[in-house]
């Protein structure tokens, strides 16, 4: 089985717990106005095998030790949903920690996804979930997508007791509203299986990345949000009641 892979990270420490060594696939069909991996969006024919996929990443298992392992994150892997099964069926194989680092759009209840995200779910041992917005209208013009299988999503994770690490960007003039954030809040705190809940300020560095593909950047004067309003947010959301879980 073949993957399209747009980049790896040998070293990363924030997409999942410990030491990772990340993989970001090529193709999403979200276009979020933030997004600063715009150049992951084309979805490319696949080109690398599984298996040297991960004999690629086994060079690096040293620095994992015990808590680090594999990430999988995007563009939207579940867009490459066979691919995923074979590369985490591989790693577990190993003994590796998996984590999938998602933004679920492509999730239905259909059977036949179904199928395959319970295999894959199978093999999968945190899912980093990222949630957009809570309101849907707001989610819609946000990422030219409604949030409605995202949260449902959610939901299933939650009922077959899958560890999640919740993420939510807080953008001025975006997703920065006190009521927004208390209806997130409010979403997030029903769940049973959130084992971590992170507010990622919005920053401006793939901003250059628009451009160079000849496109606008939607957040053109838009700052990235104060310390004050970051500790607004994390108030409202109750952060720290996960604190348990930080490394």
């Amino acid at each position: 089985m073949k993957g399209s892979i747009h980049s790896i990270e040998t070293f990363g420490s924030v997409d999942g717990p410990g030491v990772r060594y990340v993989i970001f696939l090529q193709g999403c069909k979200m276009r979020c106005q933030f997004c600063h991996n715009a150049d992951t969006w084309q979805i490319l024919e696949p080109t690398q095998e599984a298996s040297d996929v991960l004999k690629n990443a086994l060079r690096y298992r040293p620095y994992w030790k015990q808590k680090g392992g594999i990430t999988v994150s995007g563009g939207e892997p579940l867009l490459q949903i066979n691919f995923l099964i074979e590369l985490f069926t591989l790693v577990k194989r190993e003994g590796i920690h998996t984590t999938l680092d998602t933004s679920g759009q492509p999730f239905s209840r259909t059977e036949a996804f179904l199928e395959k995200f319970d295999r894959l779910m199978e093999v999968t041992d945190l899912v980093l979930l990222d949630i957009k917005h809570i309101d849907d209208q707001a989610h819609q013009k946000l990422t030219g997508w409604s949030n409605q299988n995202i949260l449902e999503l959610a939901r299933y994770l939650d009922q077959i007791h899958k560890p999640v690490w919740i993420r939510h960007v807080l953008v001025p003039e975006r997703t920065d509203d006190d009521g927004y954030l208390k209806q997130l809040d409010s979403f997030v705190s029903s769940l049973h299986n959130v084992e971590r809940l992170e507010v990622l300020p919005y920053h401006t560095l793939g901003a250059y990345k628009w451009k160079e593909l000849g496109l606008s950047y939607p957040l053109e004067g838009i700052d990235p949000p104060t310390a004050e309003r970051i500790q607004n947010a994390n108030q409202l959301l109750h952060t720290d009641h996960y604190k348990k879980y930080q490394d």
